[in-house]
């Protein structure tokens, strides 16, 4: 059962994710790259793809938040939050490059972050095994998501490039570590209902 602490502090979670700049313990992974030329229409298309990088780190955090709350075994807990400390420093370097790149962030993350965390409260309410499960489905759909940015990139974009490839290792990691775990296969029904989700965050950040 949450107390009223608990609550307090993820609330206080929630609002720096979405209003404040977060930081990154990690050098960013990008820092001694230098910017290359790029064009306007090849600026905007890489600012755009960065975008939804960073609403996609929003959800990761959300649900990572919401899962810790209602995880029942410490190990898992403990995981989990190691695992958002790490999506926290995604949020960083993708919120710096959309920046750099000249454009915004997406104006629909709140909607993006109130669903992802009620749907991690949901996954640990089903048990850790479930929880883990649908832990390492988003982290490999995620993986998917984020090769095909490497592809869709520019190719010169070496700054963006390098930060999606540390966020690709970073994710294929947590993945692996959810089905160490004990994480089980999702039906799937339920990973066809999340590829459907995630496509449409992604189409709708990618222009807002």
């Amino acid at each position: 059962m949450l107390n009223l602490d608990q609550l307090i502090v993820e609330f206080d979670k929630g609002l720096r994710t979405l209003f404040s700049q977060a930081h990154s313990a990690r050098a960013r992974p990008d820092a001694k790259i230098p910017d290359a030329p790029l064009t306007d229409d090849e600026k905007k298309h890489a600012a755009a793809l960065m975008r939804v990088n960073h609403s996609g780190e929003v959800c990761a955090q959300a649900l990572y938040q919401g899962q810790a709350l209602t995880a029942r075994d410490p190990v898992v807990q403990q995981k989990l939050q190691q695992a958002a400390h790490e999506e926290t420093e995604h949020l960083a370097w993708t919120s710096r490059r959309v920046h750099e790149l000249g454009s915004h962030l997406s104006v629909l993350n709140p909607f993006w972050y109130t669903g992802s965390l009620a749907m991690g409260a949901v996954a640990g309410l089903l048990g850790d095994k479930w929880n883990l499960g649908f832990l390492a489905e988003t982290e490999r759909q995620v993986g998917h998501h984020l090769q095909s940015h490497l592809d869709r990139l520019p190719q010169q974009d070496e700054k963006s490039r390098t930060i999606v490839a540390q966020m690709y290792a970073d994710e294929t990691s947590h993945a692996n570590m959810a089905a160490a775990l004990g994480g089980v296969d999702l039906p799937q029904p339920v990973r066809l209902a999340m590829k459907l989700n995630g496509n449409v965050m992604t189409m709708l950040s990618y222009r807002v």
